[in-house]
């Protein structure tokens, strides 16, 4: 049974994306075990010491939150952009992620994943478009996860239809950092092999390894930065429910990443930069932390 409406239409659509709506994509079932989770927690630097992320045997053994990115991952990255007028895969950024947490995330079973797509802006020069998943346990039939990807498709604009995007609250806040000093601050070097451990949870993109791919070099996957960032902020205010980044700049393996964070109401605000060139490498990002009744039943 769906969960997802078969279309999410709205009025402003032009005619060549309310037609791109229709093509409903199958659902894609994923599986993973305590081994893939694992893996995911020490590819974004969960280490020996932290049993609870690295030993299935621990009392308190789990998945990082963040880890929602990757039953989703495959369905989200295969849905079709071929009608976008001059679409080039080449001009493909990712610039936003938002994942919520809707029930515990299990260590292990078998998942479907419902995707649709959510949103298409026409920027002029380039489109942009959300898609939106929604990550089923087969067993219970519960939403384990949501997650909104948003993308930009440089070249891929002057289709027509509307300019700027709803308001889809905690998926498009932008979370202004306070003009105060961070309440909480973490540093993390990551490793020269970051990205190639990191792949081994499903992104197996050329760009993050193959010299020959990348031109500035192989870089390090927005996701494993986001999940590096998200660990961060649970070690420094708790659990949360869901988790909202935007991508705005690049991190190569071996890059010290700052986690600035600021605490305001149920949100921590944060900001991620690398120490050494100084460059914000996420934006708008905020996590919403979960009460503490959540929190007991996770």
């Amino acid at each position: 049974m769906s969960t997802l409406p078969d279309v999410f239409t709205d009025p402003e659509d032009s005619q060549l994306v309310a037609d791109a709506k229709k093509d409903k994509p199958e659902d894609h079932e994923f599986s993973y075990t305590e081994r893939d989770v694992i893996l995911y927690n020490i590819g974004i630097g969960a280490t020996a010491k932290d049993l609870q992320w690295t030993y299935e045997s621990h009392e308190e053994f789990a998945a990082l939150p963040t880890f929602g990115v990757i039953p989703q991952f495959a369905a989200s990255s295969g849905i079709s952009l071929g009608w976008l007028p001059n679409f080039n895969p080449a001009k493909l950024l990712h610039g936003e992620q938002y994942l919520a947490i809707k029930s515990p995330i299990p260590t292990e079973g078998n998942f479907v994943n419902e995707t649709r797509l959510l949103e298409v802006l026409d920027k002029g020069k380039a489109a942009s478009v959300t898609t939106i998943v929604y990550t089923k346990d087969i067993a219970t039939g519960n939403i384990i996860f949501e997650n909104q990807i948003t993308v930009f498709i440089r070249g891929a604009g002057g289709f027509g239809g509307k300019r700027s995007g709803k308001d889809r609250g905690a998926a498009t806040a932008v979370n202004t950092p306070p003009k105060r000093q961070p309440d909480a601050v973490i540093e993390e070097k990551t490793s020269a092999s970051q990205a190639a451990l990191y792949r081994l949870s499903g992104d197996y993109n050329p760009l993050h390894i193959d010299t020959s791919f990348a031109a500035i070099g192989p870089i390090l996957h927005g996701l494993c930065f986001m999940g590096i960032a998200g660990k961060h902020v649970l070690q420094s205010f708790g659990t949360y429910k869901d988790i909202k980044v935007r991508f705005s700049g690049v991190v190569f393996p071996g890059e010290t990443l700052v986690t600035e964070m600021w605490k305001t109401g149920s949100k921590v605000i944060f900001s991620t930069k690398t120490k050494e060139r100084g460059t914000t490498v996420l934006a708008a990002a905020a996590v919403t932390l979960a009460d503490t009744d959540m929190m007991a039943k996770l």
